[in-house]
């Protein structure tokens, strides 16, 4: 390689790095990983994943500085020649029993992880998710009552009559209301075709089958609001059916079921006045 080619080659590298750390102010909003979540499950998945690409970067660097090495140091202008060699015992083994080091070292964690991941025992509460074209129905069995989720973002929005509002396609009339820090079950099943109900925040996405009951649990560590989305294309309204959970204090999530029951009483009371009106 020539003086002027090395300068060029040079000057081409720095650009890069200076553009690239010009540009990190502007891409600090974009995120190329898995959100760590607010739950036991989704941070160990996080925490796995993390694990799982280290070893990979890892692997990456021995792997291809050895061969870059071995490129440069015995490249054919230094009049280097291939060595020619067959069954070499002990490079066999050790290609052999790394590989099966790294597989153990990568599915121990991974397998506990999955075992948790699906232990739904000893609940503090049980919801039911019915999914239906193009809504969601949340039943809170331990309290007697369920209402439907249903997307709000106004249609004048999705035919860019109006401009978009910030949870555009992630907003709901009547959110599914949770407490923090109980294990809770949901048992997911749909009305009429597949769905699949799926929160990154809570690390799990499990499948809605009509005549089939599949289940997942989540501990909510943090209260806030998180959204989600249905995962399977189940029809001309699939992008229409997002999910949010309102995650409140234990103290605040009473209150909430308090007022739910208070307000199906009332509405009880209303209907059985306005029959006995109607029989008279």
């Amino acid at each position: 390689m020539s003086l002027s080619d090395k300068k060029s080659l040079f000057a081409t590298i720095a650009g890069g790095i200076g553009l690239l750390l010009i540009s990190g102010g502007a891409s600090a909003e974009y995120v190329f990983n898995l959100t760590e979540g607010v739950t036991p499950t989704s941070k160990e998945i996080y925490d796995l994943h993390m694990y799982i690409f280290w070893i990979c970067v890892a692997i990456g660097v021995v792997v291809y500085g050895i061969m870059g090495w071995s490129m440069y140091h015995h490249r054919k202008s230094k009049g280097a020649k291939a060595s020619q060699f067959h069954e070499n015992t002990v490079l066999e083994v050790v290609w052999t029993v790394i590989p099966f080091l790294i597989l153990i070292a990568v599915a121990v964690p991974a397998t506990s992880a999955m075992f948790r991941a699906y232990n739904t025992s000893d609940p503090d509460m049980t919801i039911k998710v019915t999914g239906y074209q193009w809504r969601w129905h949340y039943d809170y069995l331990d309290h007697g009552f369920g209402f439907t989720s249903t997307l709000t973002t106004p249609m004048e929005q999705v035919e860019n009559k109006a401009p978009k509002g910030e949870n555009y396609l992630l907003e709901v009339d009547n959110s599914l209301v949770l407490p923090i820090n109980k294990k809770i079950r949901f048992a997911i099943t749909s009305d009429d075709v597949n769905h699949a109900w799926w929160l990154p925040a809570f690390g799990f996405k499990q499948d809605a089958i009509p005549g089939y009951i599949n289940d997942a649990w989540a501990v909510i560590e943090k209260p806030g609001i998180y959204r989600g989305q249905c995962t399977e294309l189940c029809g001309r309204g699939h992008a229409f059916m997002p999910i949010v959970v309102e995650a409140k204090t234990e103290k605040e999530f009473d209150q909430w079921v308090a007022d739910q029951k208070k307000g199906k009483e009332v509405a009880l009371t209303g209907k059985e006045l306005s029959n006995t009106v109607a029989q008279q």
